[in-house]
Formats: C-alpha cells, sequence, structure tokens
C-alpha cells in the first residue's frame, strides 16, 4: 500500500462489519467476546483512515433491526457502546478525529446515548477524519424521515411539491455530505443490508471472507488496492462523477 497513490484512495469509506458472532463461534467463544474483539478492529482501523487522509468513515455498528436480537445481548452491545466511546476519546484526539453519529438516536439507551453526545462534542472542533457511527440505524428509514421532513415543508407553505428532487431530499438525510465511495462488507455477505440506501447508489463494493475482528490492516489495503484499479463511470462512459451526483 506505501506505493498507492493517496489520490487513488476513496474519500469515503463505509463498512458493513459483519461476522462478529461467526468469529467467536470459530474460536470456541461466546458470541459477545467476537463483539469486543470487533471493537478493537474499529480503532485499528479508524487510525489508519485518519493516517491516510480519508475524509469520512462510516461504521454499520448497529442496525434498527437488530433491536430484535435477544435481550441479553442488546444489553451488553449497549455497554459495550458506552466502553468503546470512553475508551477511545483520547485515540480519536490524538488523531484529530471528529466523531458524528446518525440513524434514530434517541431510541438509545440513556447512559449510551450520553457518552455518544459527550464523545461527539469533545471531537467537534477536530478537522481529520469524520467517524460516523450508524447506531439504530435504517436506510429506509432514513428515506422515510427525509420525505417527512419534506412533507412538513410543503405543508407550511415553506416550497411547492415541483420543488423536491434528489438534491432537496439529499439535505434532509442524516448526513448530507459527500457519499461512499467505497462499501466493504466482511464474512462474505453479498447484500447491502438495509444500509446507506440512497448514498451507496454509485459506490464501488467490495467483499472480502474474513469476518470483522479479522479485517486488519492487510485485508484494508486489499479493498484499498481495488477500488484503485477500478473505472467509476456513474452511468455513463468516463470519470468523473456528473456535479449533480459529488454533492462534495
Amino acid at each position: 500500500m506505501t506505493d498507492l497513490d493517496p489520490a487513488k484512495l476513496p474519500r469515503h469509506l463505509a463498512i458493513i462489519m459483519d461476522g462478529n458472532g461467526r468469529w467467536a463461534q470459530r474460536q470456541g467463544l461466546v458470541r459477545t467476546s467476537g463483539h469486543e474483539r470487533g471493537a478493537d478492529t474499529i480503532r485499528l482501523i479508524t487510525t489508519e483512515c485518519a493516517k491516510r487522509g480519508l475524509e469520512q468513515l462510516t461504521l454499520y455498528a448497529f442496525s434498527a433491526e437488530n433491536w430484535k436480537r435477544p435481550r441479553a445481548e442488546i444489553q451488553f452491545l449497549m455497554r459495550l457502546l458506552k466502553k468503546f466511546l470512553i475508551r477511545e476519546r483520547p485515540t480519536l484526539m490524538e488523531n484529530d478525529v471528529r466523531l458524528t453519529a446518525i440513524g434514530r438516536l434517541d431510541d438509545l439507551p440513556g447512559p449510551a446515548r450520553a457518552e455518544l453526545d459527550r464523545s461527539m462534542q469533545l471531537t467537534a472542533g477536530n478537522g481529520g477524519l469524520n467517524l460516523c457511527l450508524a447506531l439504530s440505524y435504517g436506510g429506509r428509514a432514513e428515506i422515510v424521515d427525509a420525505a417527512r421532513a419534506l412533507a412538513r415543508e410543503v405543508a407550511a407553505g415553506r416550497m411547492r411539491p415541483d420543488d423536491i428532487d434528489e438534491e432537496s431530499i439529499a439535505q434532509r438525510l442524516y448526513q448530507p455530505g459527500p457519499d461512499p465511495d467505497l462499501l466493504v462488507r466482511t464474512a462474505g455477505e453479498m447484500r447491502v443490508s438495509n444500509f446507506l440506501l440512497w448514498q451507496v447508489s454509485y459506490a464501488e463494493i467490495y467483499v472480502t471472507d474474513a469476518c470483522w475482528p479479522e479485517f486488519d490492516l492487510v485485508e484494508l489495503h486489499k479493498a484499498f488496492a481495488a477500488y484503485a484499479g477500478r473505472t467509476r463511470k456513474y452511468g455513463g462512459l468516463v470519470d468523473p462523477a456528473p456535479a449533480s451526483l459529488q454533492r462534495r
């Protein structure tokens, strides 16, 4: 990776972190051990992305559907989230990383939400990588919430139905900004699982058989190399993307 042109790296990397439980079972461990190991992987990958100069790393940390899991596992995950947020603050500050979050955050338990807010406030002034955690997140729910916001504006007379276009919807998503250039999924699954449905329309997709706890720098660099070797056409014949799709 050291000889890879930084200009060929994705500006925005999104990752579906899958396989914590499967990794733990293969090691003869309980599922929660996989989640703990996965939290360590987040630190490793975040730090590398910050050093490589990426603008944003969005991680699918807890989906809206994950609330259907056994109560004991959910409670463990929320405690782990709280612990992670507290533990990683020095690392975030050392690497100039700004923490943000998307999703229906009010669904989070009070202690976890409070630590999330503290971490976001602490790192708000950092100017490097934006680490965005998708928590209680669903892509369809995000589009629904954007549609509701537009409906309220139309009802209030602040805009007309004919004024609604792709840009107006995009600006009302949870975190308007650059769409992911590269979507990585671990553990070999071939689906997007309701993650960033609007934003990944033109993302390059890379799937690895490595489970998230074993997704190390070698695996990350493989994904970067695969991305660097692709030609992005955005539905046309040549790079770059049309201005309407860049939203930078």
